[in-house]
């Protein structure tokens, strides 16, 4: 079955192609993206401007004539915080499937822990026991911690490094600004880590997202064209010291750093003071980095919901 993703993030808009059926691994088979940064283009009422709101209505029109030419049977479209938060979400949904006739699906924050800690559970297995996943997007921080395909516990805090970015402005950060950022972001995280120290310590400690995987290319894991089955792992010892480096370089600066993208060169000072402060507060030394995430984990569970059906089809005819 080949299924489309189409995947409306705070940072980019993202139509994935892939060929999935169940008990299978999702295979790529084509990418279609744009860097739109909703959470970048808000107006002083909290509204997505009308500017950003075209853009995304092509990017989902272009996406569906790219479903069609690729034979996509199905697309799976969601939103997550730039939208969810976004004071006219209603009105740019209403707009999207008046247009183009895809109902985005909006994510709550829980749902994107949840579901991104269904696909890394899928990728590493049941040998990793309790496992704890965290994962830094543009408009927010999913932490969630368990034993089973369903996290115990999943939390989203408003830390995405898109959103705190706008907290330090200039092309080279103000030492105060990312003192009062560090102070904010800690703030944020301590207030939760006690609901996942009472699960115990984890036996498995793992990081999805771009930024993240930006992060532990920078401190030197393997690029992204050694393939996703390459072992990743940023380690706090790594970050900790490029943090000084980052503060003090320009936008254009950070961009020269191997595995960072100019699109995401602004964000990477507030997403590594974000993962600096989660791997202190959480205790935690290394993180492995895994290659599937929130897409992957809105296909995985479709599949589930696909077997179940052939399931109960079968027992019903045998």
């Amino acid at each position: 079955m080949r299924l489309g993703v189409l995947d409306v993030g705070s940072n980019t808009v993202h139509f994935l192609v892939v060929d999935a059926h169940p008990g299978a691994a999702p295979l790529p088979a084509y990418s279609h993206k744009a860097e739109l940064r909703l959470a970048e283009l808000l107006d002083d009422t909290g509204a997505i401007s009308p500017a950003g709101v075209d853009r995304l209505v092509a990017m989902v029109s272009s996406s569906i004539a790219v479903a069609e030419d690729k034979g996509a049977v199905d697309i799976l479209p969601f939103a997550t915080s730039a939208v969810r938060e976004a004071a006219n979400g209603e009105a740019v949904l209403a707009r999207i499937a008046a247009e183009t006739g895809i109902t985005l699906r909006v994510l709550s924050g829980q749902d994107e822990a949840r579901l991104t800690f269904l696909a890394v559970r899928r990728w590493f297995g049941w040998s990793s026991g309790r496992l704890l996943n965290l994962d830094i997007g543009g408009g927010s921080l999913e932490i969630a911690c368990g034993l089973d395909e369903q996290p115990d516990v999943a939390i989203s805090l408003p830390l995405g490094a898109g959103r705190l970015t706008a907290r330090l402005p200039g092309d080279i950060a103000d030492p105060d600004d990312v003192r009062e950022l560090r102070r904010h972001i800690r703030a944020e995280i301590a207030q939760i880590a006690g609901e996942f120290a009472r699960q115990g310590a984890p036996d498995h400690a793992v990081a999805t997202s771009k930024t993240f995987k930006q992060l532990a290319r920078m401190t030197g894991a393997a690029p992204a064209d050694a393939g996703p089955r390459v072992a990743r792992r940023l380690t706090r010892s790594g970050l900790a010291a490029w943090l000084p480096r980052l503060a003090g370089m320009t936008v254009a600066e950070r961009a020269r750093i191997p595995g960072v993208s100019e699109g995401r060169a602004k964000q990477l000072l507030a997403g590594a003071l974000v993962a600096d402060a989660a791997m202190d507060l959480f205790g935690l030394d290394t993180l492995d980095i895994c290659p599937w995430a929130l897409r992957e984990g809105i296909i995985l569970r479709r599949l589930d919901a696909l077997d179940g059906s052939s399931e109960r089809r079968a027992a019903l005819t045998s």
